[in-house]
């Protein structure tokens, strides 16, 4: 059973159906494995919980505004 992980920031809902899709398309077509036998976890971190050049994503947000 392949399995594929993405950590991201916040998604809405058609943006996790179509990376669940596109995801399970393209590794099927690439491995030649059946696309039921794919697992998709899509793993939403908070802004506040990632960092970029010493900063969180919530403050770079805000300071952008």
């Amino acid at each position: 059973m392949p399995v594929i992980t993405l950590e991201a920031g916040k998604m809405d809902q058609n943006q996790k159906e179509t990376l669940i899709e596109e995801f399970t398309r393209i590794a099927s077509e690439i491995l030649k494995i059946s696309p039921d036998a794919f697992t998709i976890y899509l793993k939403e971190n908070h802004f506040d919980n990632i960092g970029v050049g010493g900063k969180s994503l919530s403050r770079i947000y805000r300071d952008k505004k």
